[in-house]
């Protein structure tokens, strides 16, 4: 089990996404941050350059097409979901 968590750069972020939307950004998050616990072992104690801003892809169930910008903290083992998309 990680111990790694995701979280919004802001509440507001989250909360204004279309449900369907919301429900696969927290699928990719959490996914995320299950692969990045496996990527970065040494978690708060890691010293090298950080991954910067990424992006990542997905399908929500009512057929949108989802792009969310992530940053990984690796020291606070965990992701923060910087923007997201949808059309």
């Amino acid at each position: 089990m990680s111990d790694w968590t995701w979280e919004y750069i802001s509440h507001d972020l989250g909360e204004s996404l279309p449900a369907p939307v919301r429900a696969e950004v927290e699928r990719i998050a959490a996914e995320l941050a299950v692969v990045n616990s496996m990527v970065y072992l040494e978690g708060a104690a890691y010293q090298g350059l950080s991954p910067g801003l990424r992006v990542e892809y997905g399908n929500a169930t009512d057929g949108a097409h989802v792009m969310l910008s992530f940053l990984t903290d690796v020291r606070g083992e965990r992701i923060v979901i910087v923007s997201v998309q949808s059309l």
